[in-house]
């Protein structure tokens, strides 16, 4: 099977996606944009997320027929990089039960440095895992909490100072009606165990955020990014009180097509890194901001570069960026191509610049 990625006009195989032309001049940093190729075997190869853990890249993917979550044959595999990105190594079997169709809903580390994985399990028997690796080629499951409401997904793992590690969910049928809600998850040993809170519940489907994006500010500070089904725009959520309590409003962040966000902060400069794709308009897109400032201004996002450019003939057949930090760089996993065959890869941008 041999599609086609160029980078800078220059092929290395793979997906449709290449850099936005001109992208390399418009960004300060280290080094300029790149594009490569995680796993592009037959098949719906899909919906990554990508974590530097122990001086590697873990990228874990899902991998089926088509865009489908229920079906058995969809299992999760991952693969590392050791330098930088530029090549990807033997892929490992993270979960492949044939009776549900197995996904990679989420991400992080643990208080030690170990990377945390989410898996859903959909089908006959619903539910989530969660995995520990301290290298990215052997996977412990250590969790399967017993969750109501079920959500449909679970998000990133980040740290939350005297809370532990806190992942947000969300729960829903993607209906019209008040059937939708969203929430937190907490844990206090490293993801043994975990405790759920329902935040807002009855929600109708243009109010409910999905597919969340958290990042702590400090002083009690957490500022959230969501999708959301049919808004138009992105949602903005914060908590000053660690999480306690929180607030939902829309954002400016209108140039959206069921876009998942993913946030990187800066803790030196405290500029905030919002990467998306935007579906149909087949571009992987970064707004960048002061988190102290749009913690309050969530109608003040600036305007957005673009990354990278696909070609997919459907929207849904690429999409769901996931970024992490390694080696001054931020790369950023996602997944491109056709109906039923689709690769997954990455795209390691320098940082960006300050902006006001």
């Amino acid at each position: 099977m041999i599609k086609s990625i160029v980078v800078f006009g220059i092929a290395v195989g793979a997906a449709a996606l290449h850099v936005a032309a001109g992208a390399e001049a418009r960004m300060d940093g280290v080094g300029e944009a790149s594009v490569s190729v995680v796993q592009d075997v037959a098949g719906y190869n899909s919906w990554p997320m990508i974590q530097a853990v122990g001086g590697k890249l873990v990228c874990a993917y899902s991998r089926g027929s088509a865009h489908t979550i229920g079906e058995g044959k969809r299992g999760v595999f991952a693969r590392t990089s050791s330098d930088g990105g530029k090549t990807w190594g033997t892929e490992v079997c993270v979960a492949n039960d044939p009776s549900v169709g197995e996904v990679t809903i989420g991400k992080g580390l643990d208080s030690t440095g170990v990377m945390l994985l989410w898996v859903r399990r959909w089908g006959k028997k619903c539910g989530h895992d969660l995995y520990r690796t301290t290298d990215g080629s052997a996977f412990e499951k250590i969790a399967a909490p017993a969750l109501d409401p079920m959500p449909m997904q679970i998000t990133d793992v980040f740290p939350v100072p005297g809370v532990g590690l806190m992942s947000l969910w969300f729960a829903g049928d993607y209906q019209k009606g008040p059937h939708s809600s969203w929430g937190v998850l907490t844990s206090k040993d490293d993801g043994r165990t975990w405790t759920q809170r329902t935040i807002e519940k009855n929600l109708e489907k243009t109010d409910w955020p999905t597919e969340q994006a958290g990042v702590w500010l400090g002083n009690g500070r957490i500022l959230v990014v969501a999708r959301s089904e049919g808004a138009g725009c992105q949602f903005q959520i914060t908590s000053t009180d660690s999480g306690i309590t929180w607030k939902r409003t829309k954002t400016n962040i209108t140039d959206v097509n069921s876009s998942t966000p993913s946030l990187i902060l800066d803790q030196k400069t405290g500029q905030l890194a919002n990467y998306y794709y935007h579906r149909g308009a087949r571009k992987m897109k970064r707004r960048t901001v002061d988190a102290a400032y749009i913690f309050n201004h969530p109608m003040d996002w600036p305007a957005p570069e673009t990354l990278a450019e696909g070609h997919e003939k459907r929207a849904w057949d690429a999409g769901n960026v996931n970024a992490t930090v390694f080696g001054g760089r931020h790369f950023l996993a996602t997944y491109t191509g056709t109906e039923h065959d689709t690769s997954v890869v990455v795209v390691a941008v320098p940082p960006p610049r300050g902006r006001e």
